[in-house]
């Protein structure tokens, strides 16, 4: 995956992916407490991320200073992440939390960017940006539950507010460990480290699980949570906005919510408005705007797999 296109293919896939699985995860929420999904879907793709990394690259080790770092990332990248869109979605309605867990992190990723890289913000990727925010605008709204900023949602709006925040400075901290070492390699520890963090956060949950009534379909809907959504989503996410950059990577993140919508068509019989097909079409248009932007070659891969200090 080293051409231009091939890294925009794989940031739509792992967006699709990601969307398809609001919709796959509902399969199995009545089975499972939210906590204890998200920390099986991180725990079960670590030993995958491990063995790979190992055939691939003969070692997993980083440097101490490095793994302080990758400890921190996966704290907040992680485990305060996937827990605060939990309680987002409990502290206001799912079209706020929809809103604003989603598009602003791209826009925060394209402010905040020069202090991490030497990206530098176009008028293409504003514009083709600023066409997707309102495509994902049209999807939440047209789905008929209205944003409503009123006083008693306005704790769960600052959470989603600070989740696009902090899923921005997440993914540009991980742009100079991606420059020492694989995407592969920062992957799996702080996946790893998120794991760890996370699973206070499912006591108690455990006895209250049926693992008898978990059929074939909510075991496969779990595998898909780790499999794809997890462990080959986030590599190809983090090799992608390594080669593309943070700021223009983060914009085809704007792909989720119509793929979760679409998801929704497919797989649950719901309706699909004229607006949310508006805005479905204005994402696309945005981003393929964003990708015709001539950049130059994709960056060479700077993978240097340093050994414990």
């Amino acid at each position: 995956m080293h051409s231009r296109s091939m890294v925009y293919l794989g940031l739509i896939v792992s967006s699709v992916i990601w969307g398809f699985n609001f919709g796959i995860s509902r399969l199995i929420m009545e089975s499972l407490h939210p906590a204890t999904l998200a920390f099986l879907r991180f725990a079960g793709a670590v030993p995958l991320f491990f063995i790979v990394l190992k055939l691939k690259e003969g070692s997993v080790l980083v440097g101490w200073k490095d793994m302080i770092k990758l400890l921190f990332l996966g704290l907040f990248g992680v485990a305060v992440l996937e827990i605060g869109v939990l309680y987002s979605i409990q502290l206001t309605t799912l079209a706020n939390a929809s809103l604003l867990n989603v598009g602003p992190w791209p826009i925060f990723t394209m402010l905040l960017a020069p202090l991490f890289t030497n990206e530098k913000i176009t008028a293409r990727l504003m514009i083709g940006g600023g066409l997707a925010f309102i495509g994902v605008v049209l999807i939440i709204l047209g789905g008929g539950q209205g944003l409503d900023f009123g006083s008693e949602h306005l704790w769960g709006d600052l959470i989603s507010l600070a989740i696009s925040l902090l899923g921005a400075l997440f993914n540009l901290a991980c742009m100079p460990l991606m420059k020492r070492y694989s995407a592969l390699r920062v992957s799996t520890w702080y996946i790893l480290f998120g794991v760890l963090f996370m699973f206070p956060f499912t006591w108690g949950t455990w006895t209250t699980i049926d693992w008898a009534a978990l059929d074939a379909v909510k075991w496969i809907a779990i595998f898909y949570n780790i499999v794809p959504a997890t462990f080959f989503a986030f590599f190809v996410w983090n090799y992608g906005m390594l080669k593309a950059g943070a700021s223009r990577a983060n914009f085809f993140r704007y792909a989720v919510p119509a793929t979760a919508v679409a998801a929704g068509y497919l797989m649950y019989g719901e309706v699909v408005k004229g607006w949310q097909i508006a805005g479905g079409v204005l994402i696309a248009a945005g981003l393929v705007w964003v990708t015709l932007e001539k950049t130059g070659k994709a960056a060479p891969e700077q993978a240097i797999v340093q050994k414990q200090a």
